[in-house]
């Protein structure tokens, strides 16, 4: 069943019962929100998502307001602009004023609201910090609750995506704050390092350590890929500055996680330009020179050609099947490969060299 609302002057046919905030998104119409986040359950904290809608005394929050039949909302008259100016006044009052050095300028998006809406520190001035900066052990995520804006974002990607509830909120009025379990170190509440909170932050409290400080959003290159560490085929962007990775940053329209990495696809990329890497294949000497070994000498290794490689490989394989048999070889895959290269291998390895020796290193 649908019901027949106007935003903004706009009608719009929508399912009944939908979220309002959602149904104007659908239909191109911008309502700034800051604690909202699609793939987490709405709240309303941050109020600054706040319509008028005629015959409602107060401005409500559109992100938990659900549309009905006639609904007529306003989302940029001047009470609505007031308000939000004001909410973010009072946010920016709280906050330390280092745009120009925090790591999350280009990308924060109080920032950017506070750009948007012509919101300076108000007259009467910031209270400045609270907090310890890097206050927390936990080597991968980097804390300055100092810029919290107490949306609540981090608590709820914690429990609903993550399902660790490692934070939390304690105290009330203005000694309120985000907490690790009881007021504790974040690996002490069970935090898996997984990296949710600060991907869903909308500012610079949560933050990635090993790439603090190497770039910003708009020094980096973003190179969408698949993690290499299993078969489940986890998507993100790698952040790329002067030809090295910096960072791993979330990519929402990953098909398989959307967000969601674990430890290891958002903070083990150092292998990448780790020295002892090979970038290129190399194969004995003796094989280019169609030779064979002497005794166990085997000689040295040489950097050739994928399709050189590839055709001495594929040789050795039909001699070796040819001459003793396709029971004498075993094929070793790998559970950093992904399903579909596993699938292949299985199938190379049966109808190909005709054989059932194959396993992978995940048992091993």
């Amino acid at each position: 069943m649908t019901v027949r609302l106007s935003i903004d002057g706009k009608m719009i046919d929508a399912p009944e019962g939908a979220g309002l905030l959602d149904v104007a998104r659908e239909n191109g119409l911008t309502i700034p929100t800051l604690c909202y986040h699609r793939d987490l359950s709405p709240t309303g904290n941050c109020r600054i998502c706040v319509v008028e809608i005629q015959g409602q005394r107060f401005l409500q929050a559109a992100c938990v307001t659900n549309v009905w039949e006639g609904m007529v909302v306003q989302t940029h008259t001047e009470r609505v602009v007031r308000s939000r100016r004001l909410t973010l006044e009072l946010m920016l009052a709280n906050h330390p004023q280092d745009c120009l050095v925090c790591d999350s300028s280009g990308s924060c998006e109080l920032q950017d609201l506070a750009y948007d809406y012509h919101v300076e520190v108000p007259t009467w001035g910031s209270k400045g910090s609270k907090y310890m900066v890097d206050s927390d052990p936990n080597p991968f995520i980097r804390v300055d609750f100092n810029k919290c804006i107490l949306c609540r974002r981090c608590v709820q990607a914690c429990a609903e995506i993550q399902g660790r509830n490692v934070w939390g909120v304690a105290y009330r009025g203005f000694e309120e704050k985000i907490v690790a379990g009881a007021d504790t170190a974040m690996l002490e509440a069970r935090c898996e390092s997984c990296g949710q909170c600060s991907a869903y932050c909308p500012t610079g409290a949560l933050s990635d350590k090993l790439s603090f400080g190497l770039g910003r959003a708009h020094q980096i290159k973003k190179v969408t890929t698949t993690c290499s560490y299993c078969g489940v085929g986890c998507q993100f962007d790698l952040n790329v500055k002067n030809g090295q990775v910096i960072g791993v940053t979330s990519n929402p329209n990953a098909p398989v996680n959307g967000m969601a990495l674990c430890v290891k696809g958002r903070y083990g990329y150092d292998y990448i330009h780790h020295p002892d890497r090979l970038s290129k294949p190399k194969v004995r000497k003796y094989l280019l020179e169609g030779g064979d070994r002497i005794k166990r000498d085997r000689g040295e290794w040489v950097e050739v050609d994928w399709e050189t490689a590839l055709a001495i490989t594929a040789k050795k394989l039909r001699y070796t099947r040819d001459t003793y048999g396709s029971e004498s070889i075993g094929v070793l895959t790998s559970a950093k490969c992904t399903n579909e290269e596993n699938y292949l291998m299985n199938k190379f390895t049966r109808q190909v060299i005709g054989t059932n020796n194959i396993d992978h290193c995940a048992r091993l």
